[in-house]
C-alpha cells in the first residue's frame, strides 16, 4: 500500500491544504509533504493522528477491500435463454439485494415465467413492442413507452401474442426471477 498517496488522496477529498492538515496534527507542512511523497515514514502514533484528523480510523485506512460497485456494463450482465424469453440480470447478485432489475425479451408467441403470489411489488417499463400483462384474471395491453406497477398478491406474467420481440425492464422486490 502506498501510504503517502492514500494520505494525499484523503486530504484532498476532505478539501484540506497541507498547511491546514499540518495545523490540525501539530506537524510541519514540510514533514507532511515528505510523508505524502514517501520520503519520510511517520511513526504509528503520528500516522494515527494524521488519519484521525482526516476523519477516519486506522482500520478504515488500511482496509483494502474494494468499494461496492455501483456502475455495471454488458460484461457484468448474466443472461439466460429459454424457448419463450431471454432474461438479462443487469445487476450482478441482485437476488441478494432488496430489488432485482432484469431486462426480459419475450419472443413472438412466448411468455415470461409465471410468478406466483408473493409479498412484494413489481415495476415494468416496456422498452420495445406490445404485450399482454396477465395479473390474476385481468389482461392488460402494455406497449412501448408504457409502465406497469403491481403488487405481487396475484399470479402474473407477460405474454407476447404478436410477431415481434417485446423488451421490458422489469424490477421486482423482493427478487423473484
Amino acid at each position: 500500500m502506498d501510504i503517502g498517496a492514500r494520505l494525499k488522496m484523503l486530504r484532498k477529498k476532505n478539501g484540506l491544504t497541507l498547511s491546514e492538515l499540518a495545523s490540525r496534527c501539530e506537524l510541519t507542512t514540510g514533514f507532511l509533504s515528505q510523508i505524502e511523497n514517501n520520503i519520510s515514514s511517520p511513526s504509528i502514533v503520528t500516522l494515527e493522528d494524521i488519519i484521525l484528523a482526516l476523519g477516519t480510523t486506522l482500520k478504515e485506512f488500511f482496509n483494502d477491500s474494494e468499494e461496492k460497485k455501483i456502475i455495471f456494463q454488458k460484461d457484468d450482465f448474466f443472461e439466460h435463454e429459454t424457448n419463450d424469453y431471454i432474461i438479462k440480470w443487469v445487476v450482478p447478485d441482485a437476488q441478494k439485494r432488496a430489488i432485482e432489475p432484469i431486462v426480459i425479451t419475450i419472443k413472438p408467441h412466448g411468455k415470461s415465467q409465471i410468478i406466483q403470489p408473493h409479498d412484494g411489488e413489481e415495476f415494468g417499463y416496456v422498452l420495445k413492442g406490445k404485450a399482454t400483462l396477465i395479473y390474476g384474471k385481468e389482461e392488460k395491453i402494455i406497449k412501448n413507452g408504457q409502465t406497469f406497477y403491481l403488487e405481487g398478491d396475484k399470479t402474473h406474467y407477460i405474454e407476447n401474442k404478436g410477431e415481434d420481440l417485446v423488451t421490458i425492464l422489469w424490477i421486482s422486490t423482493p427478487p423473484s426471477f
